[in-house]
C-alpha cells in the first residue's frame, strides 16, 4: 500500500510538472516577439510575460500596460491579440485582406480581437460580431 501511495504521488508530480506556467522577464521573449511588440505597439510597455509549457509546446502570454494581451508561439510568431476594454487594435496587426473586408462590410465597426490557429483566423468587432476567415484571409462565416 505504501508503494502504491508513493507511485501515485510520483505520477501526480510528473503530471503537474508538465504543465508549467512561469512569469519571466521580458528579455526571455523570443526576439521576433519583442520586435513585433515594438513595431505594432510602440507606445506600450510590457507589464507581464508568462511562459507556458504544455505538452512539449512553449508559448508566451504578454500583457501590455495598455491592457492588450498577446500570445506568441516559441518562435515569437503572434497568434492572438485581445484588447481588454473593447478598444481598436492597430490596423498593422490585422492581415490586409481581413482588414479590407471588415472596413468594406462593417464601416462603423473596428477590430478588437484577432486570433489565428492552424486552419483559420477570427476577429471580433466592436459591435460584438465574430467573423471567421481562412488563413489566406477569405471570409468564411459569421460565428455566433
Amino acid at each position: 500500500m505504501k508503494k502504491l501511495a508513493s507511485f501515485l504521488a510520483f505520477l501526480l508530480f510528473v503530471a503537474t510538472a508538465c504543465d508549467n506556467e512561469k512569469v519571466v522577464d521580458e528579455t526571455k521573449l523570443p526576439v521576433n516577439a519583442q520586435d513585433y511588440i515594438e513595431a505594432h505597439f510602440p507606445d506600450a510597455r510590457i507589464s507581464q510575460v508568462v511562459r507556458d509549457r504544455d505538452d512539449l509546446e512553449t508559448s508566451y502570454d504578454v500583457i501590455l500596460d495598455n491592457q492588450v494581451k498577446l500570445e506568441f508561439d516559441k518562435k515569437g510568431d503572434c497568434y492572438s491579440i485581445e484588447s481588454r476594454h473593447n478598444e481598436k487594435l492597430p490596423d498593422t496587426v490585422i492581415p490586409l485582406k481581413v482588414l479590407e473586408y471588415v472596413q468594406e462590410h462593417y464601416p462603423d465597426a473596428f477590430i478588437t480581437d484577432w486570433e489565428k490557429d492552424r486552419t483559420d483566423q477570427e476577429v471580433r468587432l466592436s459591435n460584438n460580431k465574430e467573423l471567421v476567415f481562412n488563413l489566406a484571409g477569405t471570409f468564411l462565416r459569421i460565428d455566433d
